[in-house]
Formats: C-alpha cells, sequence, structure tokens
C-alpha cells in the first residue's frame, strides 16, 4: 500500500503561483511513476503531468506546457508540482497519483494507469 497525501493549494489570483505537494508513504520503495491529474467544475478528471521515479523522465499534457513543471525528489519520497502563470480555468481539484505496478512502463496519461491517489487538493485561481 502506498499512501499519497497532497498539500499546497488554495487561493490565488489569476497569473499567481502555486506549488503543489505530494508526499507518498507506506511501500514507497515500490513507486515506478507519480503523476498529477486534475478536475475542473464539471468535466472529467484529465492528465496534467508526470514522472518516472528512478531516470526523472517527465511529461506534459500539452495545453499546460510551460506553464507547469513537475519534480520529485526520492530521499523523502515527495512529487511537486509548480504551476505559473495561473488562470481562472486552471480551477480545480488536483490530485497526486502513483504507480507501483511492475506490468506498467512510462508514464502513464490515463488515470487508469495508476494504482493509488491521494485524496486531492483544492486549487481556486481568481480572475
Amino acid at each position: 500500500q502506498v499512501q499519497l497525501v497532497e498539500s499546497g493549494g488554495g487561493l490565488v489570483q489569476g497569473g499567481g503561483s502555486l506549488r503543489l505537494t505530494c508526499a507518498a508513504s507506506g511501500r514507497t520503495f515500490s513507486t515506478r511513476a507519480m503523476g498529477w491529474f486534475r478536475q475542473r467544475p464539471g468535466k472529467e478528471r484529465e492528465f496534467v503531468a508526470g514522472i518516472s521515479w528512478g531516470r526523472g523522465d517527465t511529461n506534459y499534457v500539452d495545453s499546460l506546457k510551460g506553464r507547469v513543471t513537475i519534480s520529485r525528489y526520492t530521499a523523502n519520497n515527495t512529487v511537486y508540482l509548480q504551476m505559473n502563470s495561473l488562470k481562472p480555468e486552471d480551477t480545480a481539484v488536483y490530485y497526486c497519483a502513483a504507480v507501483t505496478s511492475y506490468y506498467t512502463r512510462g508514464i502513464p496519461t490515463v488515470g487508469s494507469g495508476y494504482d493509488y491517489w491521494g485524496q486531492g487538493t483544492q486549487v481556486t485561481v481568481s480572475s
């Protein structure tokens, strides 16, 4: 089992920045990749960014490239999502997720590719 806890969300003015943090605990030695997803009001959950745990390879949704950066600090099992130039349409619940399955390759961009999820953190961007 892997437990994921997100933090860092909140209310920010448009154009501002936030850094989300996801702390992993439990059987973290089995982590192969981690990702961030978001669910905007009235929309389906969507992939934001992912990172491979060993090499640190990254993958981003095209629409957010240049505004978000994912990083990880393996020593304390933490993954970050730096978000800049935030827009009201970035308002969403942001979720952290982890891949532990041996059979999963690369950085999944769909939710079904992930094995564990956090509870989410609300990000609200005002205009």
